[in-house]
């Protein structure tokens, strides 16, 4: 946490539940419009300082892939920028860097996206560059062969090298039993091994079509002007069908699954997981902000549960942690995560019931409204401190538009956090922290036995 989210985290700590909505940010003027060939641009005023961020999301990543495919969209990724009618390989970023400008690229579960920061004035550089890779990538073959090595090579400095990593992603891939989630985004060697320049190809002409887009712009702007730009160019890319992309639906209570990870790793950990849905699944939307608060209870601070009743206290575990995404486009994970404490002789059981512990308290008794309020006050703070920057507004826009929730829930947030009570804690503890939800992973060092 850095020091000016503790102050607002000490500022908000003392305001009542109804204050807390108008301590937040104020939201800033935001304008949507939809372009002819279907690009929805997103437009989000705010003039603090003369400069924009432009984004371009697309509605794909490794949910979208198949058996065989993965790893094609971050693949696609990084051959966006290996040239296109106007520009060739490499030359979109000189361009960009000799106007000061700020560009990078990303992949995950649910889309790809691709940013600008820079100066308002050159906004048209921007819009213009994106524009021409999303009609005209030109995907040469010697680009596509030197390219696909350094992506192996990022798989295997990322995540094979790191035992963490390696770890993580076959217990993720245990954990969705049902749903593309469990796919890497970086993709597994083997396919890596025989992904063609031709497989690229066509998800290009698959999925990067204007009517699969949203293009959102922060910054110091006029909407009108930027929807005259998105226009001008944009508007003459077609349209071109789409797949239907389904969303990834897990199975509700798959039954509890148990794997034995050994890893090149010093310390051995637990990894637990319990499948639950997501903003965009749950049948009731409370529940979703009530497991978002409940990561910060277990995992928000020196005070937060897991720190002063499995760290401190009877010091069972060295380190701990908890996390929940709740805007995918399919259903989610409550992750927990736990060293056992080797100074005080604690095992992977020891772990891994002091844990329960905690889960079983918040079913029996709901926190008290003081802890709540405090809690709360802490995560607001978050959310206040990261809207601050316009890149984050433009980051949290695009997410929610992309898997397919509207981009107000944005504004909303702190009224829907504040209205999330005590017993809604405990019973999304109780539906959610669930044997036939879970899967757990003991992670060993290799050396040690798996028994």
């Amino acid at each position: 946490m850095t020091v000016l989210s503790r102050y607002l985290a000490g500022l908000l700590a003392g305001l009542s539940c109804c204050t807390l909505a108008s301590t937040a940010l104020a939201a800033q003027p935001t304008h949507e419009y939809v372009l002819a060939n279907g690009l929805k641009v997103i437009v989000r005023e705010d003039h603090r300082a003369p400069v924009v961020v432009s984004q371009l999301w697309y509605k794909v990543g490794s949910t979208y892939e198949g058996p065989g495919q993965t790893g094609l969209s971050h693949v696609l990724e990084h051959m966006m920028f290996k040239g296109s009618s106007k520009l060739g390989p490499g030359e979109s970023s000189r361009v960009l860097r000799d106007l000061g400008a700020e560009e990078n690229a990303f992949t995950s579960d649910d889309y790809t996206a691709f940013y600008q920061v820079l100066a308002r004035d050159r906004l048209p550089v921007a819009l213009e560059m994106e524009a021409d890779r999303m009609a005209t990538l030109t995907l040469p073959e010697s680009e596509f062969t030197r390219e696909i090595e350094v992506i192996k090579e990022e798989r295997r400095l990322r995540t094979d090298d790191k035992p963490s990593q390696k770890a993580f992603e076959l217990f993720k891939a245990a954990a969705y039993p049902s749903s593309s989630y469990r796919t890497p985004t970086i993709g597994w060697m083997a396919d890596l091994q025989r992904t063609s320049v031709q497989d690229a190809r066509d998800w290009y002409r698959t999925w990067y079509a204007p009517n699969n887009a949203t293009l959102v712009v922060v910054g110091d702007v006029q909407p009108e002007d930027v929807k005259a730009m998105a226009e001008r160019f944009f508007g003459p890319i077609p349209q071109r069908p789409v797949p239907v992309a389904k969303r990834p639906v897990e199975l509700a209570e798959p039954g509890e699954r148990r794997l034995v990870l050994p890893v090149r790793t010093q310390l051995p950990s637990v990894l637990m997981a319990f499948n639950v849905p997501s903003a965009a699944t749950a049948p009731d939307a409370r529940s979703v902000q009530a497991l978002r608060l409940t990561v910060a209870l277990l995992d928000g601070g020196y005070s937060a549960r897991m720190a002063s009743r499995l760290e401190r206290g009877p010091e069972v575990v060295s380190a701990a942690s908890a996390s929940y995404d709740a805007y995918e486009r399919g259903d989610s994970l409550f992750t927990l995560s736990a060293t056992p404490n080797s100074e005080k002789h604690k095992t992977l059981a020891d772990t891994e019931k002091a844990v329960w512990g905690l889960l079983d308290d918040l079913k029996r008794t709901p926190p008290t409204a003081e802890e709540l309020e405090r809690v709360r006050a802490q995560f607001i703070a978050g959310l206040v401190y990261d809207q601050d920057s316009i890149t984050s507004q433009a980051t949290a826009i695009g997410q929610l538009e992309t898997v397919g929730l509207p981009w107000s829930l944005l504004d909303n947030e702190v009224e829907a956090l504040s209205q999330v009570t005590p017993e809604d804690i405990r019973q999304a503890a109780r539906t959610y922290f669930t044997h036939s939800r879970l899967t757990v992973a003991h992670v060993l060092p290799e050396a040690a036995p798996h028994d």
